[in-house]
């Protein structure tokens, strides 16, 4: 384990892992690229803590056992989205998942060639469990309570920033695709306590 500080600001960013990038919201906000189009990641104040890396995560229900890797921004500010279509990653400017606050996984659902790692996270159910390993040997989990699907422009905030303590969020992309962007329209994003 090691000790993290947590700076989690009252800014926010424009989140977009995993597909094609949208419009920006404000122009005060970074663009940010893929799964999480248009989503608002707001940031919290300072809190040190226990923490360590995801490097696994564990679906049951669905079928999915994949590596997690970290998610970095590139030079304009957005999130790079994972290069494998089997894996996904972790926004790791936020929370680690067990750490208070909302931690973000993402991945793609599709590729060119047919389904990608979350292919299946449209038919997670309230209840579901969702195991993280971690890179101290230890795991979390987390359990399923709700599942909802958001236009990318329209993704709202409670999706990074709703109740107290760990939670986590898988994103992905949904509904439609629009042949003219090359991207779905929206994002399907499942809640996890």
């Amino acid at each position: 384990m090691r000790r993290r500080s947590l700076a989690l600001v009252a800014g926010a960013l424009v989140a977009t892992v995993a597909c094609a990038p949208a419009a920006p919201r404000a122009a005060a906000a970074p663009q940010v690229a893929g799964a999480l189009d248009g989503a608002v990641v707001p940031q919290a104040a300072s809190v040190t803590v226990e923490a360590a890396n995801p490097v696994r995560l564990r679906i049951p229900s669905i079928g999915v056992s994949t590596k997690v890797i970290p998610l970095k921004l590139d030079k304009a500010g957005r999130l790079i989205a994972p290069e494998p279509f089997d894996r996904v990653g972790w926004h790791e400017g936020g929370p680690e998942p067990g750490e208070r606050g909302v931690a973000v996984i993402a991945g793609h659902v599709d590729s060119r060639t047919g389904p990608a790692v979350f292919f299946r996270l449209r038919d997670l159910r309230k209840g579901a469990r969702v195991h993280v390993d971690r890179a101290d040997g230890s795991t979390v989990t987390f359990t399923v309570s709700r599942l909802a699907r958001y236009p990318k422009d329209r993704v709202p905030d409670e999706v990074y920033n709703s109740g107290e303590g760990a939670q986590l969020r898988l994103i992905t992309c949904g509904g439609t695709f629009d042949r003219a962007r090359r991207s779905y329209r929206d994002n399907v994003v499942v809640f996890a306590r």
